[in-house]
């Protein structure tokens, strides 16, 4: 640990240094532009270049370290939830031991621990180290590059900031996302009101159909959240929509909230119901991380900075999609502070020593150990789930499904009675 104290400055100024680069994910020139940043910096430790992997726009970064078999991944992201210009507005600074900065906490001080702790364990052989540039958008063109880099890895260590206190995310529930739009007809809300079918009233219905699917006694969260409908306030809204996020701990959940709101039905004579979307990223169970996290304990003893501890979580990272093809995953390794996507993001500077030579420890003892699960790497891809984008759309009296490899569409028109 004494290596990474007397590396501390250098630390600050790296994080420094990729916080002054902005990134939000949207846009696409800042990504490029942050990608060049974190890969001189990481060219700087590591001795060697990146891969420079542009898919559908989005530019992600991979060091495969050493010829041997690929034993660990180290996984993190570069794009921040921070608009262009929000350094103006929450500048770079360390006041009484508290680093502050768009994007800092999560996840730019986890990418500097990265570098410093490869460059001190010696660049160890079988490593990979994958930096996205996609992962607060939910990973669009990233998830198969990631599922592809851990399959047949002994682990996945995810650079993700930890949890309250320092704890380490040993689980993390599955995320789905909808949107469900609404169609009425249009009319004169005070000549002839009778004549219109009301998305806006279609869509209350709905909403709270959606709603009442959460499940608190299972962890289930089932949250409506952006809603619109209509066009003018003296007319019947024609169209409506709203999204939901789910939230779930395990498949199961996942799968009974997918098939109910696929199952939605208008309330509203005449209306109709399309709904897009589905499971985003699957639970990341603690079965996933429980052994690493024993040997996580056992180091941080050993280095003088435990006890650990360990959370399960609402949000989820990209740790989702290893642990979901088979692949031991320990997130929430990265910086200790709080306030992710807040306005009080910061980063503990005191702790940032101690966290980096556990990293580095981490990644070093499972480099080392005997291979526990490279010659699963086959069935790991055959097993890797298909990232898909499905659209339903449901009459009351006819079902017609149309599948094809991204899209799956149903509707659902109601000629007048309680949804089903």
């Amino acid at each position: 640990m004494g290596l990474f104290q007397a590396a501390l400055p250098a630390l600050v100024a790296d994080i420094e240094r990729l916080v002054r680069t902005e990134s939000p994910s949207a846009d696409l020139a800042a990504v490029a532009n942050s990608a060049e940043a974190v890969a001189a910096l990481g060219a700087e430790h590591l001795g060697t270049e990146p891969e420079l992997l542009v898919l559908e726009g989005r530019s992600h970064l991979r060091w495969r370290l050493g010829d041997g078999p690929r034993r660990v991944l180290l996984l993190g992201h570069h794009d921040t939830v921070w608009p262009l210009g929000s350094l103006a507005t929450h500048p770079f600074e360390v006041r009484d031991g508290v680093l502050r900065g768009p994007g800092c906490f999560d996840m730019k001080a986890g990418l500097v621990m990265a570098f410093h702790a490869l460059a001190a364990a010696g660049v160890p052989d079988g490593v990979t180290l994958l930096v996205t540039g996609d992962e607060e958008l939910g990973s669009p063109s990233s998830r198969e590059l990631i599922e592809s880099e851990a399959a047949g890895c002994d682990a996945a260590l995810v650079l993700e900031a930890a949890a309250d206190g320092g704890a380490l995310k040993t689980a993390r529930k599955g995320v789905s996302l909808y949107e469900v739009r609404v169609h009425g007809r249009a009319a004169h809300a005070g000549l002839e009101p009778e004549r219109g079918v009301n998305a806006t009233v279609e869509s209350a219905h709905q909403i709270l159909a959606v709603a009442a699917l959460a499940d608190a006694e299972a962890g289930t969260t089932v949250t409506p959240t952006v809603l619109a409908a209509g066009t003018t306030g003296n007319t019947v809204a024609d169209t409506g929509r709203f999204t939901a996020d789910v939230r779930v701990r395990d498949a199961a959940e996942q799968a009974r909230v997918d098939t109910a709101i696929r199952a939605l039905r208008p309330v509203v004579e005449g209306a109709s119901i399309d709904v897009a979307g589905g499971p985003n990223r699957p639970p990341l169970s603690h079965d996933a991380s429980a052994a690493l996290y024993r040997r996580a304990r056992h180091l941080a003893d050993r280095l003088g900075i435990g006890p650990l501890t360990a959370a399960a979580v609402g949000g989820a990272s990209d740790g989702n999609f290893t642990a979901g093809i088979g692949t031991p995953t320990l997130d929430g390794l990265g910086a200790v502070g709080g306030g992710a996507h807040a306005d009080h993001e910061h980063v503990l500077v005191a702790e940032l020593p101690g966290r980096t030579a556990l990293l580095a420890a981490l990644i070093d003892d499972v480099a080392a150990a005997e291979p526990q699960h490279g010659h699963n790497a086959r069935e790991r891809r055959t097993a890797q789930p298909t990232k898909t984008t499905r659209t339903t759309r449901t009459t009351r009296t006819t079902r017609t499904t149309q599948t094809t490899q991204t899209t799956q569409t149903t509707q659902t028109t109601a000629t007048g009675g309680s949804p089903r």
